[in-house]
């Protein structure tokens, strides 16, 4: 690391989760404090940017760094302290949500805030401030943030809490990766009764319905997640299924620690007992496109009409996208792209309204929607709103790829219209004259002056942060 010289074995095509985007850089996989120190001096002396990376799972260019330094934390995923009795956890970034849980579910614990996949990074977490289909009961992951340490590029060792260094506290967390590096994150985890959760299942027949629904059972239950048709128009444009689940409750399962135990939360690896799970994405790469895809939906809306209640582990509701491994991939080699916008709930209705028609009308409807309830928190760079959140996932080809982006930015037109906010794991195409809209000049400046603070020669950037603003 002595050496200015750029090491060309180290030179790695990177891609996003959604294999949509991709940039060569850098790679480095530090393991401790004193390697990440040796590596900013080295981009400092190279006059190389640096990217922070966890488990790549952003469906953007959050994690990409073309030409600079990615620095892999991966490595650094010790669990430092585990305390059974009050639930504080203490580990390095690179821990993954599947360790997390591993380590705290048979104790009689669960993180209070997880992702669509185990496969994420605390780091990563903290990051994007992820939220989960409980957000409108326990707000995102940094609510749930005790006190982290970090490094920062100017060598200096910060430990910040709500209370201590509060201004980086509440930038850090969905600070994107661009002020410091998070050493060390101190959890408070969630108590369970079991390692279920009870499930109800149930259609709604159009969008009002579906947002009435998440509306009424958000604070009434403890998990809400809906599944929208977002290919079919007309009158049922926004139908869909609607899971609203709770913990069980002490006495309600009569063996809560056989449940807990990881063994009987693990996802099964083969479907029907023999068919390996980690082939299925091939079968149904044939089936991505349009056609196929509405008789998929229309299939599975006409199965959801029969109501249920059941009980399901807490991975097993969690980890949907963990269900088929690489499943992205069945895109195809350009890939997908996630498109997400957090609306008020006094404008979201009409505003997805549109947006679903504009891609119907236009010929590239997502092939899969997810609602969510969202509450404001105070995080510096939130995406959150007293409202609801929409996720759609788009095919990416190379013939649609630009009228595929002109639509995404003729959709943020609508929702930054209709009071509405984005989340920079996901999005692509996001402008910064769109992220001043949503975020404000306030909070844009109030970002940058504290990135000038603890970053004063611009060692963190990536292609999301100079996208979103234009550095």
């Amino acid at each position: 690391m002595a050496s200015n010289q750029l090491p060309y074995e180290r030179l790695t095509y990177l891609e996003n989760f959604g294999h949509s985007l991709r940039a060569a850089s850098y790679l480095y996989q530090p393991e401790n404090k004193d390697e990440i120190e040796a590596i900013f001096k080295f981009a400092k002396q190279s006059g190389l940017k640096i990217c922070l990376r966890g488990a790549g799972r952003s469906y953007n260019d959050a994690a990409l760094n073309g030409a600079g330094i990615v620095m892999d934390l991966t490595k650094m995923n010790k669990i430092l302290d585990w305390n059974q009795d009050s639930g504080l956890i203490t580990a390095e970034p690179g821990v993954t949500l599947e360790k997390l849980w591993n380590i705290v579910l048979p104790d009689g614990w669960w993180p209070p805030v997880v992702s669509g996949t185990m496969a994420t990074t605390l780091g990563g977490c903290l990051g994007m401030n992820i939220h989960g289909k409980n957000n409108y009961r326990m707000g995102t992951i940094g609510e749930h943030v005790q006190e982290f340490t970090a490094l920062l590029p100017t060598g200096a060792e910060i430990t910040c809490s709500p209370n201590r260094n509060g201004d980086l506290f509440y930038a850090m967390i969905s600070g994107m990766g661009m002020l410091g590096v998070f050493t060390s994150i101190t959890l408070k985890m969630k108590k369970m009764q079991s390692g279920f959760v009870q499930v109800h299942a149930y259609p709604v027949t159009n969008l009002h319905s579906h947002l009435d629904a998440i509306l009424r059972d958000a604070p009434e239950y403890d998990y809400t997640v809906g599944w929208l048709d977002a290919m079919a128009g007309g009158n049922g444009l926004g139908r869909g299924q609607i899971h609203a689940a709770k913990y069980l409750h002490d006495g309600e399962d009569p063996e809560p620690k056989k449940s807990m135990q990881v063994q009987y939360q693990t996802l099964p690896s083969t479907m029907f007992g023999f068919f390996p799970k980690s082939i299925i994405h091939h079968f149904m790469s044939p089936f991505q496109i349009a056609p196929l895809w509405s008789l998929v939906n229309t299939a599975k809306y006409i199965a959801s009409l029969r109501e249920g209640t059941y009980r399901q582990s807490h991975a097993a509701f969690h980890f949907l996208l963990d269900y088929v491994p690489h499943w992205e991939l069945a895109y195809g080699k350009s890939g997908l792209i996630q498109y997400q916008s957090f609306l008020p709930k006094e404008t979201a209705e009409d505003a997805w309204r549109e947006i679903i028609s504009i891609s119907i009308k236009r010929g590239m409807p997502s092939y899969l929607g997810v609602t969510k309830r969202h509450r404001p928190d105070k995080f510096l760079l939130s995406h959150a709103v007293d409202g609801f959140s929409l996720a759609l996932d788009f095919r990416v080809t190379n013939s649609s790829r630009k009228r595929l982006y002109a639509m995404l930015q003729d959709f943020d037109k609508i929702v930054v219209a209709a009071g509405g906010r984005f989340y920079f794991a996901k999005n692509s195409e996001t402008t910064p004259e769109t992220a001043q809209a949503f975020l404000g000049a306030e909070t844009v400046t109030r970002f940058k002056a504290l990135k000038q603070r603890t970053d004063p020669n611009h060692l963190l950037e990536s292609d999301l942060y100079r996208r979103v603003f234009g550095e």
